[in-house]
């Protein structure tokens, strides 16, 4: 599709063109199954198009309306939420975890430190990953007579480790200080504001726009539909302030490209988005401002990994990007954006071949050729 409906200010229909034909030679030179993108510019959508396969055993062609899961970049929609939570006052970012949690969450290397909100939403808390992350009780000591293998070595705030435990306790979190289950909280304070078709949770979402996602397994492609498991025993036994992991805080969003590209607008504009005040420009800042060293290499000791969102100058030559990937179940994705030059990138692709090498720049080819190419034809 050329120029879709989707997009806000239609783009010329030569790029168009050049995109289609870019965006097509790469699903097939990448072998990949689906691709999604959309392309801001001037703070505007001005192109989302779909290619290639939306299910490969019915052959349904993907659709720029279709939704998938985005992995981890849903962490920025979490974060988005404990900055809310935090700017009506319902804690501090350096307040210890514990307190709210109800039970201490303490590295027995450092007992005397307090975790913060600030350290898990910089994977800077010391948690590791190691026993899983979709319960809580790896960390409750109540839970639990071994939640010391949950934690590194070094003193908490001092270093980085990526951490998705981190995120699904930052989504607990959101429960116990707003009382609206996690999903809903995001959907009443971010997705509806907006008007975004979105949702942690897949039972809200209509099942024939779910695009299926597939791992690459022994040289085939193998669907993986545990990315979209609705969880239907455990939601019926959910404890608010607890069940929270159920949802995947850390990486269970479901949206499509241009509706994705509305929540970094939100981001490239200091918080509001056609209006719609999300953040205030604190927050924004807050979230942007890198913090720790990044998961991929950078030249600039500027970059690195802020509140769920990385700054990396390694993406596209000569330019600093904000943004987040996502990789789960075989489903490979990237948001990354410039504020000061007023552009960013959306890409979103439901199965590839992995055994194609990562870039020099940390990230998987698909990301980093597709975002230089749409770069290439609409920015430079």
């Amino acid at each position: 599709m050329i120029c879709t409906a989707i997009a806000v200010q239609a783009c010329t229909p030569d790029k168009a063109a050049r995109a289609d034909r870019a965006m097509g030679s790469l699903i097939k030179e990448l072998n990949a199954v689906g691709l999604s993108v959309a392309v801001i510019k001037d703070n505007q959508v001005i192109y989302a198009s779909s290619f290639g396969l939306k299910n490969l055993e019915t052959g349904v062609s993907l659709s720029p309306k279709d939704l998938m899961r985005i992995a981890s970049i849903s962490k920025s929609f979490t974060a988005t939420a404990i900055m809310q939570l935090s700017e009506a006052g319902h804690f501090n970012l350096e307040d210890d975890i514990s307190e709210a949690l109800g039970f201490s969450v303490r590295n027995p290397l450092f007992p005397e430190k307090a975790i913060t909100y600030s350290m898990l939403l910089s994977h800077t808390s010391s948690l590791n990953d190691d026993r899983g992350y979709f319960s809580l009780d790896v960390i409750n000591p109540a839970k639990s007579d071994s939640t010391a293998l949950a934690y590194n070595e070094y003193e908490p705030g001092t270093a980085y480790e990526y951490c998705n435990l981190g995120f699904n306790t930052l989504g607990t979190l959101i429960e116990i200080h707003s009382g609206e289950r996690f999903d809903q909280y995001i959907a009443n304070h971010i997705i509806n504001p907006l008007g975004l078709n979105a949702s942690f949770n897949v039972n809200a979402l209509d099942p024939a726009l779910l695009t299926t996602i597939y791992n690459f397994e022994d040289g085939r492609f193998v669907p993986a539909p545990e990315a979209y498991n609705p969880r239907t025993a455990e939601i019926e036994s959910y404890v608010l302030g607890y069940s929270t992991p159920v949802f995947s805080p850390t990486g269970g969003m479901k949206i499509n490209a241009s509706d994705l590209a509305r929540h970094a607008l939100v981001q490239m504009n200091e918080g509001t988005y056609d209006g719609v005040i999300i953040l205030s420009p604190e927050s924004v800042r807050a979230m942007q401002t890198p913090r720790s060293p990044g998961g991929r290499p950078v030249n600039d000791t500027a970059c690195g990994y802020g509140y769920a969102l990385e700054t990396t100058d390694r993406l596209i030559e000569g330019e600093v990007m904000t943004g987040h990937t996502g990789g789960a179940y075989g489903l490979v994705s990237a948001m990354y954006f410039n504020p000061a030059g007023k552009f960013g990138f959306i890409m979103m692709c439901n199965g590839y071949d992995s055994t194609i090498p990562r870039c020099d720049n940390g990230f998987t080819r698909i990301q980093s050729d597709v975002i230089n190419a749409l770069y290439d034809i609409f920015i430079r």
